[in-house]
């Protein structure tokens, strides 16, 4: 807009046609409370935000560094974001649809950096368009390179990134540290980062 002029030619100082929203006092839910999700945590925390997280191996109603852990459900129907940060397994392909949409509040903001496969695509463009899902930012979809009939392409306030959160030098090479040093503490019998189903 700016690009186009509209400030330019706005009698104000300021500008803005579509409402701005503060994170502060709001409620930031996620979904996966590994290594990326306690990040997460730690940047909505310092945004002002309230932070609920989903781990399937925390206990509801306990908390530590300011985050509370909660159900699903209670994530769904409290948060104002909703973050994904967790792998994708048989139990929770999907987990984002119609009837965990409906669980959420009217005008909830949904960002995916995990697993594509974690949306049900055509049940959240649905809710995008009908403006229950105010926005998405997705960095991964469920077929990858993303296909020219995926319906989000054309969704209202769906921000997509083509996989590539994980893509600066800087984070590939923090990988191969973490996969040599797995290899390493493994053949020395003492396994880290063990991921057990």
């Amino acid at each position: 807009m700016v690009h186009e002029g509209r400030w330019a030619s706005c009698e104000d100082f300021c500008f803005w046609d579509s409402p701005l929203i503060e994170l502060s006092g709001k409620t930031m839910g996620i979904v996966g409370y590994g290594r990326i999700g306690m990040a997460t945590g730690n940047i909505a925390r310092a945004l002002g935000m309230r932070v609920l997280a989903f781990s399937p191996s925390r206990v509801p109603g306990k908390g530590e560094n300011g985050v509370s852990f909660a159900g699903l459900d209670d994530i769904f129907r409290e948060a104002d974001v909703i973050s994904l940060h967790c792998p994708l397994t048989p139990s929770n392909r999907g987990m984002i649809n119609k009837d965990t949409i409906a669980k959420m509040k009217d005008g909830v903001i949904l960002i995916n950096s995990s697993r594509g496969a974690l949306v049900v695509e055509q049940d959240l463009r649905e809710a995008l368009d009908s403006g229950k899902v105010y926005a998405a930012g997705l960095d991964v979809v469920s077929t990858e390179p993303i296909r020219e009939d995926n319906p989000l392409l054309g969704a209202k306030n769906c921000i997509i990134t083509p996989h590539i959160a994980w893509a600066p030098k800087e984070a590939r090479e923090r990988l191969m540290e973490v996969a040599v040093e797995n290899i390493r503490s493994f053949l020395a019998g003492k396994p880290v980062h063990v991921v057990n189903p």
